[in-house]
């Protein structure tokens, strides 16, 4: 396999002369089977043959002890190139540590989840419980508590910064001084959410006597008015503009030709996009399904044909050939579905060509414009309600307050005609 990527045949000597030759081998494999780039291969290769003779000097006998020096590693690689921009040498740092813990990874386990795992919780060891908590008694989804441990990841940095070692030294004193120093950061909203995992946090360490103290009573979270925002669509004409940046000659064009429709037809969330298969597609009474919706329920829409043809061109000419029954799959390395966070990031690359400027530019946009354009057209909110698959009527009334469009030609004229 390594003839395959590199043609001198030194260079594939001095591969194989390497003390973790068998793995880099079975690592150039698994990119190979995963369709990565010829370039990304050959760079990867070279990085890995760099951190064995790295582990090798710093006493290294297995890969339980080189999995121990890759961080020291990552500080050695840097401090060596330094004509790197300061700004990019922490992600490429990241980066390079990554990959070598991708192949240690596959190696020491037989497969690959992500290049970038899930951090750690770092109360574990304090708190054992609090997943089975959330996940059994709170009834949350594996993607929440994701989110609580993030939150709460960033609460335990803190905790670490001011000196703190213990959830036993938490005092009310403690938990304002967090919050004051992080609010500023976020917005409204995200600071609500910080809260109350915190909050939701403090109340299970008092149940299971970890701290002897209920602090949650003293933990206030921020109030929010309910049809306080305003939401962030764009105008019909803004979407044809999105459409046409779209180059859908490429594979990628037509995938994302394809979603982009299907969010701004239907309203849809990124993840219920993503978790499409060839299955909900109901070709002979053109019909689509979409399963499992945040709300618990499931939708049948009419297959547009609008719709129906960019699926058809995107299947006929851009999906891959693969055993895989997901709708949108990945166009670049590794092989495999098309998550959440990248249907996200094609909305904000394609609204970003089209030069329009929206405030946390993503799927939602798209999905707020859908709505906006059903309530223009004077649908009442329990049908829009449940045409998106929203939980609760309140979510569908914020788009019902005011006039975007006459709000509109307000800000760009001196309003007498109206």
């Amino acid at each position: 396999m390594l003839e395959q990527y590199f043609l001198r045949p030194t260079t594939v000597d001095r591969i194989l002369s390497n003390w973790l030759a068998p793995q880099i081998e079975q690592y150039v494999e698994w990119m190979h089977a995963q369709k990565y780039a010829q370039r990304n291969i050959t760079r990867r290769v070279a990085l890995l043959c760099h951190f064995a003779d790295f582990a090798r000097r710093n006493g290294a006998t297995d890969l339980a002890s080189a999995s121990s020096l890759i961080k020291r590693f990552g500080d050695h690689w840097m401090a060596g190139n330094r004509c790197w921009n300061l700004e990019t040498r922490p992600k490429l740092r990241r980066d390079m540590c990554s990959i070598i813990r991708q192949m240690l990874r596959l190696i020491l386990e037989g497969r690959v989840i992500r290049e970038r795992g899930r951090p750690p919780f770092q109360f574990q060891s304090e708190a054992p419980g609090f997943f089975k908590y959330l996940l059994e008694e709170r009834g949350m989804k594996k993607l929440t508590v994701a989110r609580y441990v993030r939150e709460l990841n960033r609460f335990a940095d803190y905790l670490k910064r001011v000196g703190v070692t213990s959830l036993s030294e938490l005092s009310p004193q403690l938990l304002s001084s967090f919050v004051v120093e992080t609010a500023p950061k976020f917005a409204p909203n995200t600071r609500r959410d910080l809260c109350g995992v915190i909050r939701t946090f403090l109340r299970f360490l008092y149940r299971e006597r970890i701290v002897a103290e209920d602090l949650s009573v003293t933990f206030e979270v921020p109030k929010l008015f309910r049809l306080s925002n305003v939401p962030r669509s764009i105008t019909w004409g803004e979407v044809r503009r999105v459409l046409q940046t779209v180059d859908r000659r490429s594979v990628r064009g037509r995938r994302d030709y394809a979603v982009l429709l299907m969010l701004v037809t239907y309203g849809l969330r990124a993840g219920e996009v993503a978790k499409l298969t060839i299955d909900d597609i109901d070709w002979k009474h053109e019909r689509l399904q979409i399963p499992d919706r945040k709300a618990g329920n499931c939708t049948a829409y009419p297959l547009a044909g609008v719709v129906a043809e960019a699926l058809i061109d995107y299947l006929k000419n851009g999906r891959p050939q693969t055993a895989d029954r997901r709708l949108f799959l990945r166009v670049i390395a590794p092989a495999g579905p098309l998550g959440t966070g990248g249907v996200a990031a094609s909305v904000a690359l394609y609204l970003q060509k089209a030069g329009i400027k929206v405030h946390r530019a993503g799927s939602h946009t798209l999905r707020h414009t859908c709505v906006q354009r059903l309530i223009d057209a004077e649908f009442p909110l329990k049908t829009i309600g449940d045409y998106v698959g929203h939980r609760r009527s309140q979510s569908t009334e914020v788009y019902a307050k005011v006039a975007i469009e006459t709000l509109r030609e307000v800000a760009m004229g001196d309003g007498e005609a109206l």
